[in-house]
């Protein structure tokens, strides 16, 4: 028969071991883990690809601002209906050539590209709100109108 202290002894190793093994478990885990590699294809300074960015646009409508980037803006991807990074690059091409966009050519639809937008469709298509850079419901309501005057 075992004493009491002894007990509580192999007790308490047994859970120090389980607490041990359990944390270097996790850690081995999180180790092995392999590290993510970059794209050896890309070159440097070349667009990453983003998310595609329609702002309320449906396949059909964002097919049509495609074509007419594709006439007036230099886009040279396929008509898809997705407004991917080549897309916004045009369109950021249209507003730094008439509506005070001064960023970088990067295809990130962000909130500067969003202002130039905005001030875009204020004047051409009936946006009437804020120029904020946010592409809430007035904007992409004008973004819409925008796409649907497209034949």
């Amino acid at each position: 028969m075992r004493s009491p202290v002894s007990a509580r002894t192999l007790a308490g190793v047994a859970v120090v071991i389980g607490i041990v093994g359990g944390s270097l478990a996790g850690t081995g885990s999180a180790i092995a883990a392999p590290a993510p590699t970059p794209n050896p294809t890309a070159s440097p300074g070349a667009p990453t690809v983003l998310a595609v960015q329609n702002f309320g646009l449906s396949k059909t409508e964002a097919m049509k601002a495609q074509q007419f980037i594709k006439a007036y803006w230099d886009y040279n991807d396929s008509i898809d209906g997705k407004l991917g990074t080549k897309s916004w690059m045009a369109f950021q091409r249209l507003f730094k050539t008439h509506w005070e966009y001064k960023d970088a050519i990067d295809g990130d639809p962000g909130p500067n590209t969003v202002k130039a937008m905005q001030r875009w469709l204020k004047e051409r298509y009936k946006y009437t709100g804020e120029i904020d850079g946010d592409a809430g419901p007035l904007t992409r309501a004008a973004f819409k109108r925008f796409a649907n005057s497209l034949v």
